[in-house]
């Protein structure tokens, strides 16, 4: 990756500085949802979740990261406002994932549509009948890729996206994923750990995959325990936290005692009221964020 190419795209950490991210307005996106079809819950309201997300990218906007706004066209794409989920940017480009949801299969192509706009080039892209989808991959270092594997991320596109990245040397591992809440509802890798630093991360580790938290602790990474309670009352949301640089995290609000847990081991924590956003629609601030430069 030449120098031009290193200061706009590239973001093998989970929690270096954010310097460029893709997201997309809830107040367009989820107007005139239906609740029920795209599976959100009793409390989400479409005028509240877009005035909630412009709280948080003001929170993104404020922590001195670019927001790069996809297409904003009133398409009925609800779930296009989890901007994790379509794609993956590494260092050498772009990866345009396959969703496992069926109603967000036509996501990846604004990503693509946006990156070329960006002038962040495609690496390679996973093709059906392979699944996976951006919640389910952490960056356990800038050369480890772990991924979930459950209702969302299948065995086919986890080897898919091994084949295009081992060239770069980087090593994909794949981790099951218990069903939890059944298959419409949403368990991501990324609903039972979230980076607080490269060598910190907060957890529920009940859930964790033995083998995944065995690599964990091997890589010496330091491991905050969310509260129990808390995850279960916000459907695992208490857990979904963005960092924008070391330490330095975005969080629902509502949940201070995991915010208190991130804080004694040395974070730094704001947060944004999201009930109607977040709580109701099974998404937090990450997954409502795509990272295309971390520092």
């Amino acid at each position: 990756m030449n120098v031009a190419a290193a200061q706009i795209y590239g973001s093998q950490s989970m929690a270096g500085p954010l310097k460029r991210v893709l997201m997309r307005r809830a107040s367009s996106a989820m107007r005139g949802a239906d609740a029920k079809r795209w599976h959100y819950a009793l409390g989400f309201d479409a005028g509240r979740a877009g005035s909630q997300h412009e709280a948080l990218a003001r929170l993104v906007a404020a922590s001195g990261a670019d927001i790069e706004w996809l297409d904003d066209s009133e398409d009925g794409l609800a779930d296009s406002v989890f901007t994790h989920d379509p794609s993956l940017v590494t260092d050498h480009g772009a990866v345009i994932l396959s969703m496992g949801k069926p109603l967000r299969e036509p996501e990846p192509a604004l990503h693509e549509a946006a990156y070329a706009r960006l002038g962040v080039p495609v690496l390679g892209r996973i093709e059906k009948p392979g699944q996976v989808e951006g919640g389910d991959c952490v960056w356990v270092d800038r050369t480890t890729l772990a991924i979930g594997r459950g209702v969302r991320t299948n065995q086919d596109g986890i080897q898919q996206m091994a084949n295009l990245l081992t060239p770069h040397g980087i090593s994909v591992y794949g981790f099951d994923l218990p069903l939890w809440h059944g298959e419409e509802a949403c368990l991501h890798l990324m609903s039972v750990i979230s980076p607080l630093a490269d060598d910190l991360a907060l957890v529920y580790a009940p859930l964790l995959p033995a083998a995944f938290y065995q690599m964990l602790k091997t890589k010496g990474i330091r491991l905050v325990e969310g509260d129990a309670d808390e995850f279960l009352a916000s459907n695992g949301l208490s857990l979904n936290v963005l960092p924008t640089a070391p330490r330095e995290v975005i969080a629902v609000a509502g949940f201070p005692k995991t915010a208190a847990a991130m804080e004694a081991a040395g974070c730094t924590v704001k947060t944004f009221e999201a009930d109607a956003l977040c709580i109701a629609c099974e998404g937090g601030p990450t997954c409502l964020t795509r990272p295309v430069l971390r520092g």
